[in-house]
């Protein structure tokens, strides 16, 4: 029998709204158990600081001239991250073996066009300092190892969703969609063997347009692009620009950057039409991709895109199909990538595998993150 480790993940996604802890106990394999999920949100200096440092990095050059502020920011994060850690570690009075720090990402692009050393995905977040701070063993940097063996670094949580289905007993073939800034998909055929891509734009585009267009930070439920009307002109040609810049082709391209997407087609819209546009934009492109991808009518959707029921319904009616939310099946779907952060922690601290040629396009089954064992 493998050994089963306590493992705390701590996620910050690209809302950049605060901290998803969980601890879990697993062998790293097939055995898994949900000990505590905890949520710590950001002041909203943190959050303000975090979005104007992501907009200022458009490329490999910005990253190095704003490497100072970065550093500032990335050990604020770090002493966040440290409290957090120390807080759902004393509530749930366990010794956690080790920490999976994900970091919060600021720039991703692994394009393979790019030169290597400019193929890069930034998280602030300091595994060392962690370590010093928590007086655990920390497992960061978790993308790096992928990107040098030739892979995009992400998606990462596959091998997690796999583990999910196999834990929850959910039939085969299925399909788990994750909505999150961007979205993406693990496909789990009848064989149990996993594929994978990021496949558009999940929340990051209406996040954007209602932070940038009101005083809220994202469309609670879909409510605002539902008061609005879809611009179709607009939206024909925007569907049209896309299909010229992406292709269905999951071998070319395996993950991809809010970065990526632009919102200014819809420039000039109201509030709500232009809520409305992006949200219809998002699912059409979204609907197109999981008509490509799976051969089962089950889509288990998760991610804080699930919370977006007009989005939801809209993605459903394009694809066809009825969309099942993860938490039908008895898993919190808010606290899905913390935990897997802690699965893929164990995976690392014990050379297994985290990211596979079918998932990142890596050149072959790779582990990954850098381990900082505290000395005491």
């Amino acid at each position: 029998m493998n050994k089963n480790f306590y493992s705390l993940g701590l996620m910050s996604g690209t809302s950049m709204d605060g901290i998803d802890a969980s601890i879990i106990q697993s062998d790293g394999d097939i055995d898994y158990k949900v000990i505590m999920d905890k949520y710590f949100e950001y002041s909203k200096d943190i959050y303000q600081d975090l979005y104007e440092l992501r907009d200022k990095i458009n490329n490999f050059n910005d990253l190095k001239k704003l490497s100072k502020e970065a550093e500032v920011l990335e050990k604020r994060i770090t002493l966040l991250h440290a409290k957090a850690a120390n807080e759902i570690i004393n509530d749930s009075k366990i010794n956690v073996d080790l920490i999976g720090f994900h970091g919060q990402t600021i720039f991703h692009n692994t394009k393979k066009s790019l030169r290597s050393d400019e193929r890069i995905s930034k998280q602030l977040g300091d595994g060392k300092l962690l370590a010093q701070l928590t007086k655990k063993t920390v497992v960061n940097n978790f993308r790096q190892n992928d990107i040098l063996n030739g892979g995009e670094g992400a998606p990462l949580t596959p091998i997690f969703h796999k583990l999910l289905t196999n834990q929850h007993k959910i039939n085969l073939p299925t399909t788990i969609l994750n909505i999150g800034g961007i979205a993406n998909f693990t496909y789990i055929n009848k064989k149990n063997e996993i594929s994978s891509a990021d496949i558009g734009p999940g929340n990051c585009l209406i996040d954007q347009w209602i932070k940038k267009n009101s005083k809220k930070n994202f469309d609670l439920d879909g409510k605002i692009a539902e008061s609005g009307k879809v611009n179709k002109v607009i939206l024909d040609q925007a569907i049209n620009n896309w299909h010229k810049k992406f292709s269905v082709n999951f071998n070319s391209k395996k993950s991809y950057d809010i970065k990526d997407f632009d919102l200014s087609f819809v420039h000039g819209l109201s509030l709500e039409d232009g809520a409305a546009t992006l949200t219809e934009y998002t699912s059409k492109i979204l609907s197109e991709y999981l008509g490509h991808i799976t051969d089962t009518k089950k889509i288990i959707v998760c991610g804080g895109g699930r919370k977006n029921n007009f989005l939801m319904k809209n993605i459903s009616k394009n694809f066809n199909h009825d969309l099942n939310k993860i938490d039908q099946f008895g898993i919190n779907g808010d606290f899905i990538e913390s935990q897997a952060f802690a699965f893929l922690a164990i995976r690392s601290y014990l050379n297994l595998p985290i990211s596979f040629p079918e998932t990142t396009g890596v050149k072959k089954p790779s582990t990954g993150g850098s381990i900082f064992k505290i000395k005491l």
